[in-house]
């Protein structure tokens, strides 16, 4: 008899339970995301200021994030594929790199925001600065907190153990990107 609990193993609608957990939690962080940046955007849209405000923000830093979590996911995918084929070390070697890219991005984010800070752009600053901070912030706690659950993931994959969760992982650091590629045009481009 399986040492599993029944609710790992059996679903109504023949999804895992986990996967279907993982996608229940993105569907609100959808609307958590999908609210705020549309409230931006309708925003902006209403106030031409914004366009001097966000002429402030490091398009260079912002694209440099987005390389960095774009080969982040890349090396997800690739942990994933090895989790699928057995070989847990190799994906929790691959999901490692992973975490790499979620502490570089938090750096690099932390120093950008430092800059800003120390030029006065700061969440009370105006509008915009508000929505930025808001936003990327928000998004900042995303990736610490999918870095976290990766630190765990890797660790028994690396034991050949529970090798379904590194795709789990990966479909969660896959919207934390997603939502970054609305983010960085919105936050950085559009000036």
């Amino acid at each position: 008899m399986s040492s599993r609990p029944i609710a790992t193993t059996r679903s109504a609608t023949e999804i895992p339970t986990g996967k279907l957990a993982v996608w229940w939690l993105l569907g609100s962080e959808i609307v958590i995301f999908g609210g705020l940046l549309a409230s931006y955007i309708m925003y902006r849209l209403a106030h031409d200021a914004w366009h001097a405000q966000a002429a402030a923000t490091n398009t260079w830093i912002g694209a440099f994030n987005t390389l960095v979590l774009l080969t982040s996911s890349l090396t997800a995918v690739l942990a994933h594929q090895a989790a699928e084929e057995g070989n847990g070390p190799k994906a929790a070697k691959l999901l490692w790199a992973t975490i790499g890219g979620a502490a570089t991005f938090l750096i690099v984010k932390a120093f950008e925001w430092t800059m800003e800070i120390r030029h006065g752009y700061t969440i009370t600053a105006d509008t915009f600065w508000s929505f930025y901070y808001t936003a990327a912030g928000l998004h900042a706690a995303h990736v610490l907190a999918g870095a976290v659950v990766m630190v765990f993931v890797a660790r028994s994959a690396a034991r050949n153990q529970e090798l379904h969760r590194v795709e789990l992982a990966g479909i969660y650091w896959h919207f934390v990107d997603i939502v970054w590629i609305f983010l960085f045009p919105l936050l950085y481009i559009a000036k």
